[in-house]
């Protein structure tokens, strides 16, 4: 493909936590692997493993958290006799303060939004990158049981196969968030 996806709007998780999910997964398929009893019954996801079971597709979306800004405010005389004598250092009023005290505002914030930035997309990107290793582990490990316990019962089956789905569903979401085949 074409490298790592670098746009948020076209990411499949465009943040740490909606990576929660394939966690869940991971963890599940591990419990699986170590246990070889466990079944749906007991799963700490058996809607998302039964409603992958029952799709026949992977089930694992991702979700944008959403950061709510509360405003301080404060007493309209307070505001504009402020902006005022922020004006008047340029030789204008109330509308040239809001620029004067603005301006270094905006700056310093820019840039720490900026670095804020770089090192949250840093962290999303490495932690993509282990998770998508870990996933590809409990993959293989899936398929390996599902071969290895062809005699199981169809309980077991399902859950191992329902496992499967969302396994694959994941490793092709962060494959494309990664730019991997």
């Amino acid at each position: 493909m074409g490298g790592y996806v670098k746009k948020k709007k076209d990411m499949v998780f465009q943040s740490v936590d909606s990576l929660q999910q394939i966690v869940n997964v991971v963890n599940e398929a591990a419990a699986a692997v170590n246990d070889s009893k466990r079944t749906i019954k007991e799963s700490a996801i058996p809607e998302v493993l039964a409603g992958a079971l029952g799709a026949g597709i992977g089930g694992v979306g991702s979700f944008a958290a959403l950061y709510g800004l509360g405003v301080v405010g404060l007493s309209a005389a307070g505001i504009t006799s402020g902006l005022a004598a922020a004006g008047a250092v340029v030789g204008g009023g109330m509308v040239a303060g809001i620029f004067v005290l603005a301006a270094p505002i905006a700056a310093l914030a820019a840039g720490g939004v900026g670095v804020a930035a770089h090192l949250k997309n840093k962290q999303l990107r490495q932690e993509k990158e282990r998770l998508y290793k870990e996933v590809l582990a409990r993959h293989e490990a899936i398929i390996k049981a599902l071969k290895d316990e062809a005699d199981a019962t169809q309980e077991r089956l399902d859950y191992l196969q329902s496992l499967n789905i969302l396994l694959q569903q994941a490793v092709k979401d962060l494959g494309h968030d990664l730019g991997v085949a």
